[in-house]
């Protein structure tokens, strides 16, 4: 079934062009309330959102939605992904929402779905709102309309389930961190943590406007970060994005580190402390092929999805792992949380560089990656990857990697776009593989 409305990571768009509109984000609203009003007890549901001007006007929209059909709704203003999803299950609401685009820039903005056991919907709990979108919205009598009201402590009862992860016997007094929450959802919460475990700090991206969000700051933009770590001093930089579930780590040189390095880290120290489950980690077939060899040299496995956190998640709930994530920082711990947490994440990298007393450029080199190779073709239409002459030089490809490195070839799922990437020990190899392959699918495109 194609889907109208919602992708990979709920549903985004430009803000009042559709889908996000303030028509369709209450319609969202009435036809998930719908869906959720299930038992006798009273409903709730809980939003949450970051730091974006037009949050105000989605927020404004799914509370109509949602207290029209009768459920009650708790506001939490800004906040991280991951906190909605930790309060939707501690608050046993029946659904929780948190309006972000996430890494975008301000002008987009999103839905985020979760059910009340803090996990992302399923594929057919969202085809089912869909349906719901397209019918008409059996409306509450008016004695049982919502209510709503706002929560002033959420972001107190998040700070303190963060800082539970954090070993009792640890502090980070003497740590200098820079901290950049991207002016995003994580403003307040990322540096109160931090700071009530000791840590030196130097923040920035902190004062959101409504328009800076992600802009030139935070896990997609590093170089601010990467600037401020080498002048301070610092020993680490942590970067969040918009909604705070994804990390990326700069260490004291001003190197970037990203997510591979970062769950190679707390994989293998899980397993020398007997907490890994599942003898290895998940990750998308993006994570580098060298994560692959030094996670095999320690005795472990790397499990591959498509790309995805919600994929990444999806196997690691079917086969028993508690360490997933990407390349691009989304780190899911699910022994703390049921979605990618870029505070909890970095958290568990904080604990490492305290317990050992090594510098970050020496505990966060794991491995060396393997050369890597990106690129985009756009195409005008038809099905590139089923030309004969696309098949071909795809084949030859794989051919020359064998034993060597690897090759991933898919289609957008948002542009008509087919991204072409190989990795390999020989660099100019890859090179040359991949310029092959996109010169063959733009010409059958």
């Amino acid at each position: 079934m194609t889907r109208k409305f919602f992708g990979t990571d709920g549903i985004r768009g430009r803000t009042n062009v559709a889908p996000m509109t303030a028509e369709i984000a209450m319609k969202v609203g009435q036809a998930a309330g719908s869906y959720f009003l299930r038992g006798s007890h009273r409903h709730r549901v809980v939003i949450g959102k970051d730091t974006r001007l037009s949050g105000y006007m989605m927020e404004s929209a799914l509370v109509a939605g949602f207290t029209s059909v009768g459920m009650d709704v708790i506001q939490f203003g800004p906040i991280p992904t991951p906190a909605v999803a930790l309060l939707t299950q501690s608050m046993r609401a029946d659904l929780g929402v948190m309006i972000s685009a996430s890494h975008n820039p301000y002008e987009d903005n999103g839905i985020k779905l979760f059910g009340p056991d803090g996990y992302k919907l399923s594929d057919e709990a969202e085809a089912e709102i869909e349906r719901l979108l397209d019918v008409p919205t059996a409306l509450a009598p008016s004695r049982d309309i919502g209510r709503a009201r706002r929560v002033e402590d959420a972001r107190g009862r998040y700070i303190h389930a963060a800082k539970s992860t954090f070993p009792e016997d640890l502090r980070l007094d003497g740590l200098k961190v820079v901290i950049d929450c991207a002016n995003g959802a994580a403003y307040q919460v990322a540096p109160m943590a931090l700071w009530e475990l000791g840590a030196e700090l130097i923040q920035i991206g902190v004062t959101p406007d409504g328009r800076n969000i992600n802009d030139g700051c935070g896990s997609t933009a590093p170089a601010l970060l990467q600037e401020t770590v080498v002048a301070s001093g610092a020993h680490i930089g942590i970067a969040l994005d918009g909604d705070a579930d994804r990390l990326i780590v700069v260490d004291e040189t001003g190197q970037i580190v990203d997510g591979d390095q970062l769950m190679a880290l707390i994989g293998t120290s899980w397993a020398r402390h007997g907490l890994l489950r599942g003898n290895g980690i998940v990750a998308t077939v993006m994570s580098n092929l060298g994560l692959e060899r030094y996670l095999q040299g320690q005795g472990l496995t790397l499990e591959r999805t498509s790309v995805g956190d919600r994929y990444v998640l999806e196997k690691m709930r079917k086969s028993g792992f508690n360490v997933g994530g990407e390349q691009s920082g989304h780190i899911i711990l699910s022994d703390y949380a049921t979605t990618g947490d870029g505070l909890i994440a970095a958290l568990q990298v904080l604990a490492e560089l305290v317990k050992t007393g090594k510098p970050a450029s020496e505990l966060l080199r794991l491995f060396d990656p393997v050369p890597q190779l990106l690129k985009n073709v756009r195409f005008s239409g038809g099905k590139p990857l089923e030309d004969k002459n696309v098949k071909a030089a795809i084949a030859e490809a794989e051919a020359e990697l064998v034993g060597k490195g690897r090759l991933v070839i898919r289609p957008s799922g948002t542009e008509p776009l087919i991204r072409v990437m190989a990795e390999g020990d020989d660099s100019a190899q890859v090179t040359r593989l991949v310029d092959m392959i996109c010169e063959t699918v733009k010409a059958a495109g």
